[in-house]
């Protein structure tokens, strides 16, 4: 009884198709890991440079490295302004060195919010 449990327990057959498989595995799962974390990271930094942005312009707060585009309209006395925001942030790398992602591991959000400014003169 003992030897048979042995026998089993002791037997290694397959153990390297298995590690064949998990290698190749780990690297998509951490892959797949590291997209999901961007994606993340992009869409909570839009929303709050979206949320920043528009609360500046009903403020009508410029900061520095805000972009400020005035349109001419047809009545001189309402001029509506566009106030473009820009946010670069950086990504943390989970996958370290993978030579075919982008930069091996140096990513960031490129992000621009646009909201409107109305001034009545």
């Amino acid at each position: 009884m003992i030897r048979k449990l042995w026998k089993i327990l002791g037997d290694e057959e397959g153990s390297v198709e298995s590690a064949l498989v998990l290698i190749p595995l780990l690297a998509l799962f951490l892959i797949t890991f590291q997209l999901i974390v961007a994606i993340n990271y992009r869409n909570l930094d839009l929303s709050y440079a979206q949320s920043s942005a528009s609360s500046h312009a009903i403020n009508s707060i410029v900061e520095s490295d805000d972009e400020l585009v005035i349109l001419d309209g047809e009545n001189p006395q309402n001029t509506l302004s566009l106030l473009i925001s820009h946010s670069v942030r950086r990504i943390p790398s989970l996958i370290l060195r993978i030579p075919f992602l982008k930069g091996g591991g140096d990513m960031h959000t490129d992000i621009d919010a646009i909201a409107v400014m109305e001034s009545f003169s």
